[in-house]
């Protein structure tokens, strides 16, 4: 079984610059740099074979290039239930038609269509038991960050492996859009 997903890359000087808002917010877990990405599509374990179908359907997705901007922080969840640190970024009527291709793709390889909604983001920290106040403070602080634009040519298929410090991502193939 191999766990994967489907996403764009962070460019490293907008990564190292989001890495460098990180702080010692008890309770934030911040992710690397070389792990930040934008998700279009969480796949989640499938077997080998099932991923090779997956490469074959993204590889016929077609797109055109754009770019999205980081449009400041906030959480997913609210309180005590906050549960990631995340940079909001601009959904584009291109990235829209592009998460859905992808999504359509990876449908058509017979896994299940992802019942959320998709809300394009960075995610810089993974919280647990983090106080709800630090966590505000810390976003009225640097919420007037902006990032890009950021040019996108291609999409990446990824391998997500656990590790003792979390996940650590792993690009399995990039396809082209143009």
């Amino acid at each position: 079984m191999i766990r994967l997903f489907v996403g764009l890359s962070v460019p490293e000087d907008i990564a190292e610059e989001l890495a460098d808002l990180a702080d010692n917010m008890p309770g934030a877990r911040w992710i690397e740099p070389q792990n930040m990405h934008v998700t279009l599509r969480f796949i989640g374990e499938v077997s080998e074979t099932v991923a090779e179908d997956i490469h074959h359907e993204l590889a016929r997705v077609t797109s055109k290039p754009f770019a999205y901007e980081g449009l400041g922080l906030e959480t997913f969840g609210q309180g005590f239930k906050a549960h990631a640190l995340i940079m909001r970024v601009s959904l584009t009527p291109e990235l829209e038609i592009l998460q859905g291709r992808v999504e359509s793709a990876v449908a058509r390889t017979g896994q299940p269509r992802e019942a959320r909604k998709f809300k394009p983001h960075i995610t810089l920290a993974r919280l647990k038991d983090s106080n709800p106040d630090r966590v505000q403070q810390f976003i009225a602080a640097h919420n007037l960050f902006r990032a890009g634009p950021v040019g996108v040519d291609h999409f990446i298929l990824y391998e997500s492996k656990m590790g003792k410090s979390g996940s650590a991502y792993f690009p399995l193939a990039e396809y082209p859009i143009s």
